[in-house]
């Protein structure tokens, strides 16, 4: 009954990745982190390369290590409602994304601004003045990349949507970077919201195709920064957070410039509260989770 319970809450935990993962300015990777699975899918992942690569090489010590290293219990229903959270939230958020920008943006701000505890609680103690300002030079850079015009309005041959999701891949496994909203920036969002939506097969393969290519030559590198420069990387990761507040601005023109705020600063105020708090629960319950699963001494 356990396991079952823990299955169904991995299912939860990888819906709630899916729907970040289509929404322009919200990180799939931040919410791995909320949820406390992203540790877990990296390693996963990457053991899941190794795998591959051992294929190839043929090495069995290789394949066997390898295999031990991924956590299917939490892979497998973690992936199978990631998939149900894009093609659920796509049909669901493309709506309330067109009729109110203005308040999704706000939520969505909220849920980042919340979201900065967690990687600022993983590096802890090791806080330095470096790292700090390291941390800002990130943010500052994130916050102009996000001002940056899109490409154009998307490209009709496949040939550039492979490049496009292994570009877009990298949201997935580093917090703090939308994929989304680098593939608005590559002017490929609307075509693959599309696709997702009118169940483009021959596009959404090529989409897969790309995106694990792009993760196969990233994980392995995130999860030895992660293990070797832990405070560094999870610094980096704070900054890219920080700074990808600016393409969650409630107010801005059609063009990314930011507006000053309308008349309804007291709803979106509100609409920021409710994703900080939606924040909070997450953790809360996570922490709740993690000291149910904690063996006492």
């Amino acid at each position: 009954m356990t396991s079952l319970w823990g299955g169904v809450l991995n299912v939860l935990r990888g819906f709630l990745i899916g729907l970040a993962e289509i929404v322009p300015g919200v990180s799939g990777g931040t919410i791995a982190l909320i949820v406390g699975v992203y540790q877990t899918l990296i390693s996963s992942a990457a053991s899941i390369v190794r795998l591959a690569l051992s294929g190839f090489r043929r090495t069995g010590a290789d394949s066997r290590g390898a295999q031990e290293g991924i956590s299917w219990p939490v892979v497998i229903p973690v992936a199978l409602g990631m998939v149900a959270g894009i093609f659920g939230g796509a049909a669901l958020l493309e709506p309330l994304l067109d009729e109110y920008p203005v308040y999704a943006r706000a939520v969505f701000a909220g849920l980042i601004l919340a979201s900065l505890w967690v990687p600022l609680r993983m590096v802890g103690s090791s806080w330095t003045p470096a790292l700090g300002v390291g941390a800002a030079g990130v943010a500052g850079a994130t916050f102009v990349a996000m001002g940056l015009p899109a490409l154009g309005a998307g490209v009709d041959s496949l040939l550039w949507v492979a490049p496009a999701a292994a570009v877009a891949v990298c949201a997935l496994v580093l917090p703090g970077v939308s994929g989304s909203y680098l593939l608005v920036t590559l002017g490929m969002y609307q075509p693959t919201l599309e696709a997702v939506n009118t169940r483009d097969f021959a596009y959404l393969g090529v989409f897969v195709l790309g995106a694990i290519v792009g993760l196969a030559a990233f994980v392995r590198v995130l999860q030895w920064l992660l293990a070797s420069h832990t405070a560094l990387t999870l610094t980096i990761m704070t900054g890219l957070m920080l700074g990808s507040l600016r393409a969650l601005w409630p107010w801005q023109g059609e063009d990314r410039t930011l507006l000053a705020p309308a008349d309804d600063v007291a709803v979106v105020v509100g609409c920021a509260l409710a994703g900080v708090l939606a924040v909070v629960v997450l953790i809360i319950a996570q922490a709740a989770l993690a000291r149910r699963h904690t063996p006492s001494a």
